[in-house]
């Protein structure tokens, strides 16, 4: 990889701040790495606020940046993803976020070393982008019930990351959300419903390793759609431990579609997530671009 230009962007934010505390043991890691693959050469640009991961990726590639990794969370991942869609460059991920559900998907894991490793040794994979609301995702969008939780995680929990992040900010969200009027237009048929969430999905999960998606594929040239129909607190309760094995898609009240383009109406605005982020309110309109990107993945898989 020795001919190859690398930038990271790193988030210091992301994970609520640990990928700050965690700088040391990134950057030794990338050290070890760098110097394994013969590499002399890269630099670490860390982001000021909002929307600048995608500033520094676009830079990055400007100034001719051949891969660029995003040291983040899938929030992170996916401004940079918004930097270097439609160019040369390829993506690499540094999981050092939330969720990370990305770097699940493409076999880097939540391993640091294996992530510097995989930037600088791996090998190149094409997979899919999903199109929302004028900005590419590469994991999941989705409205309603998913994205106000993940309005309330972005706001922060002092002592809880991951998965239990979510979980709390689920609770406290089930306590004043209520089911909305859907009408969900895939590849032209459409069906109209009371769902407390939609979600679009071009991996597996998102929320720190919900499965909302287990038969999705990265490089199919497809979205996969889960609608969570209107169901009673209690219920949700007792069928919600079974997202994080991916066998919800069995329960009555829960609806499974594939397509290439998709339209969500409601009757009234519902806040809009793209891969952690949210990004406005309904309706959600989404496509796929097939093989739109390349991502540096493990040598051993991925």
């Amino acid at each position: 990889m020795g001919a190859e230009r690398v930038t990271v962007v790193l988030n210091p934010a992301a994970g609520r701040g640990q990928a700050a505390r965690r700088r040391p043991e990134l950057d030794a890691a990338l050290r070890e790495a760098a110097s394994r693959a013969g590499v002399r050469e890269y630099e670490v640009l860390a982001t000021a606020g909002p929307g600048d991961g995608e500033r520094q990726a676009a830079r990055a590639v400007a100034a001719g940046a051949t891969v660029v990794a995003a040291a983040g969370g899938d929030g992170t991942m996916g401004e940079v993803v918004n930097g270097i869609a439609g160019t040369a460059a390829s993506l690499a991920v540094l999981p050092l976020g939330t969720g990370n559900d990305f770097a699940r998907c493409i076999g880097v894991g939540l391993d640091v070393r294996r992530a510097a490793a995989t930037l600088f040794g791996g090998r190149r994979r094409a997979v899919d982008l999903g199109r929302a609301q004028a900005r590419w995702f590469a994991n999941v969008a989705g409205c309603g019930l998913d994205a106000a939780v993940a309005e309330r995680v972005n706001r922060g929990y002092r002592r809880l990351r991951g998965t239990a992040a979510y979980v709390a900010a689920l609770g406290e969200t089930l306590l004043h959300y209520r089911a909305a009027s859907l009408r969900v237009e895939v590849d032209g048929s459409a069906m109209e419903l009371r769902a407390l969430l939609c979600s679009v999905a071009n991996t597996v999960s998102y929320g720190g390793g919900m499965r909302i998606a287990p038969d999705a594929r990265v490089d199919d040239g497809l979205l996969d759609v889960c609608l969570l129909a209107e169901v009673g607190f209690v219920e949700f309760a007792a069928a919600f431990p079974r997202v994080y094995r991916g066998t919800h898609t069995t329960h009555p009240r829960v609806h499974m579609l594939r397509g290439r383009a998709i339209r969500v109406e409601s009757d009234r605005p519902l806040p809009v997530l793209v891969d952690g982020e949210v990004v406005g309110r309904t309706p959600l309109v989404c496509s796929v671009a097939h093989a739109a990107i390349e991502v540096m993945v493990p040598a051993d898989g991925g």
